[in-house]
């Protein structure tokens, strides 16, 4: 699922700056095997749950499972977010803002790629090394805004685009705070500490 999620990102991205209309329709059509698996994710954490009765780290993998469950098909709608707002860009003309969306981007992607091998590898240290990117993209999407803000204003014809934009860079924010979920919940795992509120805790259970 998480492969699906990140294929479906890259995508949706692709097709905004690439101009790739078959990227921005394939994020769509997979949106349906995305939630599909969640719904068999949940339903089988549940039959784990009530034949097992799972205690303690297994109790907690499982519980984090669900809520990752749920951040990937979230992250899955903001691809296709993404990917439809995409679509009605690809024959405009793209400003120079659009660097700042590629990065935004790459930052984002490499959150998910981080934050899915951190799960895997059930690696809090990876998982807290994420958490530090999450201010850069913040960064770049407070620059975006800045940039595409000042465009409207010189020129009125830049407002769909410009509009299309912050929709984009509020997307790619939303993702990054999916992906920072999971590693909140893989260092809940590892450690059994609740760092939402406060990331410098995590000490062994």
């Amino acid at each position: 699922m998480g492969n699906v999620v990140a294929r479906s990102i890259h995508r949706s991205i692709s097709c905004l700056l690439e101009g790739s209309e078959n990227d921005g329709r394939q994020v769509i059509e997979d949106e349906i095997r995305v939630n599909q698996m969640q719904i068999e994710l949940d339903d089988f954490v549940a039959t784990l749950m009530a034949r097992n009765q799972p205690v303690a780290r297994d109790m907690r993998l499982l519980i984090s499972v669900l809520k990752i469950n749920s951040d990937l098909e979230r992250m899955g709608d903001l691809a296709v977010n993404i990917a439809q707002r995409s679509l009605t860009l690809l024959h405009e003309s793209v400003p120079e803002t659009v660097h700042l969306i590629r990065k935004m981007a790459e930052v984002s992607e490499e959150m998910v790629r981080l934050s899915l091998d951190a799960f895997v590898q059930k690696n809090a240290s990876l998982a807290f090394e994420l958490l530090k990117n999450d201010d850069e993209v913040d960064r770049l999407r407070d620059a975006i805004y800045v940039e595409v803000t000042d465009a409207m204003h010189r020129d009125s014809a830049n407002i769909h685009i410009g509009l299309g934009l912050m929709s984009v860079a509020r997307n790619l924010e939303r993702i990054a705070d999916h992906a920072t979920n999971i590693a909140e919940d893989v260092i809940f795992v590892v450690h059994g500490a609740d760092v939402r509120h406060h990331r410098e805790t995590g000490a062994e259970t």
